[in-house]
């Protein structure tokens, strides 16, 4: 019988000594104090592969990885009324088997992709992810798809240990990532032509239904990747920036929301500086900034080249800026002057206060995969998707990678604000500003 996530891994997850304390970091406060279960806070990995892996040799293969990347082997620490810190616990193994093969039977993939939107993994149980491996009776292969509690864990970490995972599991060692590919040299821009403290638009509502179920929905789209000029200054990065304000802006004028045509669009960008190797630090590492767009560049008739030009301008100058991963403020509410209890009501005021001023919506595009993802008899991966959470006031995400020379495209949104339907429409139209940015459009 299959170990389930419920039975303790062999072994047991008690050290033999008092655990490892490690304060929680002002990234893993602030997602710790805003917690909720209506929209859990998870990122969702699919890692497809043409064959089908040996369920003790894959349960070996990430117990290893996990014991060589101890930093996951985590859990929140017990405190009292007065605790000032919230403290991970470092464990000796996993408190619970994290990989659980559910029943081959039709539907099982679109029953687990659910499951990862709508129950995050305890933070008391270490590691806090799970991983389901997933297989139907009229697909070939299978999916291992990965759960993770973004408050412990993001999505490159997650990616890290599978990868490790890959490599113990075929016995084949991974090839030094090659190094990014990065755009011509160019002077960097004074400063940005958005207004910094202008109201932003929002993603306006469509039809979510009359009576919406909370949490996220998610819709998967497999896409060329854009091609860019030979020397171009800007990335396949920037063209998804592009793609993705265009395509709020469209959306906005379609549903007729106030300001459409007056407000600017900010997009959260997460920038991750850490090495894809051994040693990257796993948890949640990067650092997010915005990418500020004014009202007549995203205007109906745009011009797509210029603004490719404008748009890697402002990305270069925010990665190459030195900035605390959630800003200066954050740092500031996560002080340990007052216990957590009023540190999180505190926070989660100033959340609800400052949703209007929320960016508009979040791009994270993961790059390509850096990792082989060699299964061995299993074969590599041929598609790997990730989603990041979409929990109000703004509601709507688009994740990327590419694998194979396909970009992979996860919307994710709440259904408290959008529906179905509304989901392919905008699917459609990004898929069309997404060309428009290609060198043979431009």
């Amino acid at each position: 019988m299959a170990t389930t996530q419920h039975q303790r891994a062999p072994g047991g997850g008690q050290p033999s000594g008092p655990p490892v304390r490690v304060p929680f970091s002002v990234v893993d406060e602030v997602a710790r104090h805003c917690a909720q279960d209506a929209e859990p806070s998870t990122v969702h990995i699919e890692i497809h592969l043409p064959g089908r892996v040996d369920e003790e040799r894959l349960r070996s293969a990430f117990a290893a990885s996990l014991a060589r990347h101890p930093r996951a082997l985590m859990r929140e620490r017990p405190r009292g009324p007065l605790a000032r810190r919230y403290e991970w616990e470092l464990t000796e193994a996993p408190d619970t088997d994290p990989v659980s093969f559910p029943p081959c039977a039709p539907g099982a993939l679109e029953r687990a992709r659910a499951g990862a939107l709508d129950r995050a993994p305890a933070l008391t149980a270490s590691p806090p992810l799970r991983l389901d491996v997933v297989r139907e009776p009229d697909r070939e292969g299978c999916v291992l798809l990965f759960t993770v509690h973004h408050t412990a864990l993001d999505g490159p970490a997650c990616m890290r240990l599978a990868a490790t995972a890959a490599e113990i599991y075929s016995g084949s060692p991974i090839p030094p990532s090659p190094a990014p590919a990065r755009p011509a040299a160019a002077p960097l821009p004074r400063q940005s032509r958005t207004p910094a403290l202008a109201r932003p638009a929002q993603v306006a509502p469509g039809s979510p239904g009359s009576a919406p179920v909370p949490g996220n929905a998610l819709l998967l789209a497999e896409l060329p990747v854009p091609r860019r000029e030979s020397g171009a200054l800007y990335t396949v990065n920037d063209q998804l920036m592009v793609a993705t304000a265009l395509t709020v802006a469209d959306w906005n004028r379609a549903q007729g929301a106030p300001g459409a045509d007056r407000r600017p669009l900010r997009i959260t960008m997460p920038v991750d500086d850490r090495p894809r190797g051994p040693e990257m630090p796993i948890g949640n590492g990067t650092r997010l900034v915005e990418v500020g767009f004014t009202a007549a560049e995203v205007a109906a008739g745009a011009d797509v080249a210029a603004l490719l030009r404008t748009t890697a301008e402002r990305t270069r100058a925010l990665k190459a800026q030195p900035r605390p991963q959630l800003g200066h403020g954050a740092g500031l509410l996560t002080m340990p002057l007052l216990p957590v209890a009023a540190r999180a009501a505190l926070t989660r005021g100033l959340r609800v206060a400052a949703g209007p001023w929320t960016s508009t919506t979040l791009l994270s595009n993961i790059g390509r995969i850096p990792y082989p993802l060699d299964f061995g008899d299993a074969g590599r991966a041929t598609a790997v998707w990730f989603s990041a959470p979409a929990r109000m006031p703004r509601g709507l995400t688009f994740t990327t990678a590419s694998t194979g020379g396909r970009l992979h495209l996860a919307l994710r949104w709440s259904r408290t604000l959008l529906g179905e339907r509304d989901g392919v429409t905008l699917l459609d139209l990004f898929t069309r500003h997404l060309a428009a940015t290609s060198s043979e459009a431009t």
